[in-house]
């Protein structure tokens, strides 16, 4: 029996190469003319940005930069963003950046009218209706790196302060009005990231791909996110200026981001406790932990795997597909296991007990306990695939 599905798929996308010259004309084809430019430090300080701002500026908007923004952001980000919007009487957020810069953007035009704390948006039931949704500001947005694809969705990734559990704030309306996907913005970003967002990329894709539920639209457009991937992301890390592989990789990262609406798994049940505990980079951690959930999943995903290995021009179905995420790892430098990145087992409890909690847990193949959840945790730490 086919069931009853709702489809949401994503917003206004302006590809290719210099697009990013277009930024202070979307402003005012989506009424914002006091943007609030939101980016983490590190962009904030190189040219490329200040060259953007000085742009929105000779175009006669009122465009100021806000940076405080941490790698795995958390609400102080938000509140200091939020003080920042209403000091500056913003109309409007571009957000710039990799996923951190990105997610905060999106919160701050979230959050800055709201009479509730952003923990209480959590991406449970219909938390969502909480908040006022005429008072969240139009996005427009911007990334640098290809990997959360968090420019195409409807959410954004906070860390409570207290538990160091990785929420997942979630509204309909921070869906951006227009996503700049400009390959020239990612050129200068380093090997080791350009690794670490592209296996984010692939997670989003893969995971999707394997959700339980159903969803043809998302299915088919992991499937190809997943060829874009393996076709560009070596070529990207190895030729940072490979303006084309950029490109191509960028938009694999949209598509993972369109598609995980179908659902996401362990991989980020278990990547978001271990980058709340050990405040480590979300896509390095979904790389390393890629195979030893694929390998836990397949009995239930083998023959979805093998359709997809055909599909990659793959041989050797389930086995060969893994054996691809594996060579894929060790061509790009992604560690084999978390204990090369200085993650122990001391906070498996934790980690396991966060797991099963974790939103993304609800899309596995498999239901994992709290007990499987750990045994899984432990082989990630330690490499025993």
């Amino acid at each position: 029996m086919i069931p009853n599905r709702n489809f949401n798929y994503p917003t206004a996308v302006k590809f290719g190469a210099g697009r990013i010259k277009e930024l202070a004309e979307l402003c005012k084809a989506n009424g914002i003319h006091r943007p609030l430019f939101v980016t983490d430090p590190g962009l904030a300080a190189m040219p490329m940005v200040k060259e953007i701002v000085a742009d929105v500026k000779k175009a006669g908007l009122g465009i100021e930069v806000f940076s405080d923004v941490r790698p795995n952001p958390v609400e102080a980000n938000i509140e200091a963003g939020v003080k920042a919007y209403k000091a500056g009487r913003h109309d409007g957020v571009i957000a710039f950046g990799g996923g951190s810069g990105l997610d905060v953007g999106k919160m701050i035009a979230l959050m800055h009218d709201q009479n509730l704390s952003v923990f209480e948006l959590e991406d449970i039931g219909d938390w969502w209706t909480r908040a006022d949704a005429t008072k969240i500001a139009p996005i427009i947005a911007v990334p640098t790196t290809a990997g959360t694809g968090s420019e195409v969705g409807r959410a954004g990734v906070v860390t409570h302060p207290i538990t160091h559990e990785k929420k997942i704030i979630f509204h309909p309306a921070i869906m951006p009005r227009v996503a700049i996907l400009d390959p020239e913005l990612t050129v200068g970003l380093p090997p080791k990231l350009t690794a670490a967002t592209g296996m984010d990329a692939l997670a989003h894709n893969l995971e999707a791909y394997c959700a339980p539920f159903y969803h043809p639209l998302s299915a088919g457009v992991a499937l190809e996110g997943m060829r874009l991937v393996k076709e560009n992301l070596a070529k990207a890390v190895k030729k940072g200026k490979d303006i084309d592989a950029r490109g191509h990789m960028l938009v694999a990262s949209a598509m993972g981001a369109t598609a995980f609406q179908r659902g996401l798994g362990a991989i980020h049940a278990l990547s978001h406790p271990f980058g709340g505990l050990y405040d480590a980079h979300h896509g390095l951690l979904n790389g390393i932990v890629m195979p030893y959930v694929l390998k836990a999943n397949r009995r239930k995903i083998e023959k979805d795997i093998e359709r997809a290995a055909a599909y990659l021009g793959i041989k050797g179905g389930f086995n060969g597909f893994l054996k691809w995420i594996l060579a894929l790892r060790k061509e790009i430098g992604i560690p084999h296991k978390l204990a090369d990145i200085g993650i122990d087992t001391k906070r498996l409890d934790e980690v396991a007990a966060m797991a099963i909690k974790d939103p993304s847990t609800g899309g596995n193949p498999i239901a994992f306990t709290e007990k499987q959840y750990k045994a899984l945790a432990r082989k990630c730490v330690v490499g025993d695939l």
